[in-house]
């Protein structure tokens, strides 16, 4: 789950990171009042959406009066904004956030998140703050750092030090803002916690002038508070509804619908479909225990993406019966008026059983032997379409 700029802040100022003041406004006199409420002669407004680069499209104005933060907060609210991480539909601004100016001397970069492999948290730091980390990765990787933190001893002097020292900073200030990010990233079940920019003022204090915070949504119970931080606005509605119903479903922008059980057999299923000169359309993991219902659902999903021209169900039956799912695409199918080719292949427990019944719904359902057959009827069958 992931949560908005001014969110974040306020969450990392409990933990004792310095942010700019600031307010969220919903309205241009919402702003204005906010402007007015923290004094000076220079604000920033930035449209808050959960995407990033929103500078770069025009979501962050620099103001030096209030006409000036009138008229960004008017321009910005109600506004589809469109960056390099929102695709060109973009998302609409239904909130900004106003704070006071900075003094900046630096731009930096600085983020906690989680290095699976090694299985531990990794602190990362480059001195090109304000730009994709994943440019400077392409561009100019000699200048990131990463400094992993054993979940063993956790944060450590140590690891303030050498962030320091990458970054030419003062030591005592650096090794306070890492421990106070990691105490927020660990207490609170963060994913990711990542400051860009983070900013040297010309006083030499360290301010986070941006923040992102994800966090992990398997711990989310824990903190019912981060959890009614949600704006359900901000995601898309089909992977939302798929959350309700205990269904892990993510968009992609192919056109052969996936209903698939297990997260490694989806992801080799989207993989055989390329392999065939296919494009699939989603990543759906129906769960090992899925019932009926659920499969009813998980079909209603796949096909309320317009793009959907085909749809490939790949189920191996462990804990998962064949024949359960059999009947859940049935049913679905007939409930949905089934519109489109309908691939389907189906091995382990109850597997002759589920194939009966496939074969005895007078459906239109093609039936595939193994998982390779499977990726080129379907593939096929969008081809006949086509």
């Amino acid at each position: 789950m992931n949560i908005h700029e001014y969110q974040a802040k306020e969450l990392l100022a409990r933990f004792g990171v310095a942010v700019p003041r600031g307010g969220v406004a919903y309205t241009a006199a919402e702003a204005a009042e906010v402007a007015h409420r923290l004094g000076g002669d220079r604000w920033v407004v930035k449209a808050q959406i959960h995407a990033g680069g929103r500078g770069k499209a025009g979501g962050v104005k620099l103001v030096r009066s209030e006409a000036e933060l009138t008229d960004a907060a008017t321009g910005l609210l109600g506004r589809n904004l469109v960056t390099a991480q929102t695709g060109p539909k973009g998302r609409e601004v239904k909130r900004v956030y106003v704070e006071e100016g900075c003094d900046i001397a630096r731009e930096l970069y600085l983020a906690l998140s989680v290095d699976r492999a090694a299985r531990q948290a990794v602190l990362i730091a480059s001195s090109e703050g304000g730009m994709e980390i994943e440019e400077v990765a392409k561009t100019a990787p000699e200048k990131i750092v990463r400094v992993p933190i054993d979940p063993a001893t956790g944060i450590q002097p140590f690891h303030g030090r050498r962030i320091a020292s990458a970054l030419g900073l003062d030591v005592p200030a650096t090794t306070a803002l890492v421990t106070a990010l990691y105490r927020a990233f660990v207490e609170l079940d963060a994913a990711l916690v990542e400051i860009n920019p983070l900013v040297v003022t010309s006083a030499g204090d360290l301010v986070a002038l941006d923040a992102k915070m994800g966090f992990d949504d398997n711990a989310l119970f824990r903190h019912p508070d981060i959890a009614a931080l949600r704006d359900e606005d901000e995601e898309d509605p089909i992977e939302l509804e798929a959350t309700k119903h205990a269904l892990s479903y993510v968009k992609l922008d192919g056109n052969i619908g996936c209903m698939v059980n297990g997260a490694g057999l989806a992801m080799a299923t989207m993989d055989i479909i390329k392999s065939c000169g296919g494009m699939p359309a989603n990543f759906l993991d129906v769960g090992g225990g899925a019932t009926r219902e659920r499969v009813i659902v998980a079909f209603k999903l796949i096909l309320s993406d317009p793009n959907v021209e085909a749809i490939l169900v790949n189920i191996f039956g462990g804990i998962m019966r064949c024949d359960v799912i059999a009947e859940g695409v049935v049913a679905a199918a007939r409930e949905v008026n089934l519109h489109v080719p309908l691939v389907v292949r189906l091995e382990g427990t109850n597997v002759e059983l589920g194939r009966k019944i496939l074969q005895r719904s007078g459906l239109p359902i093609v039936a595939a032997e193994n998982f390779a057959d499977a990726a080129e009827k379907v593939v096929a069958a969008l081809k006949e379409v086509a």
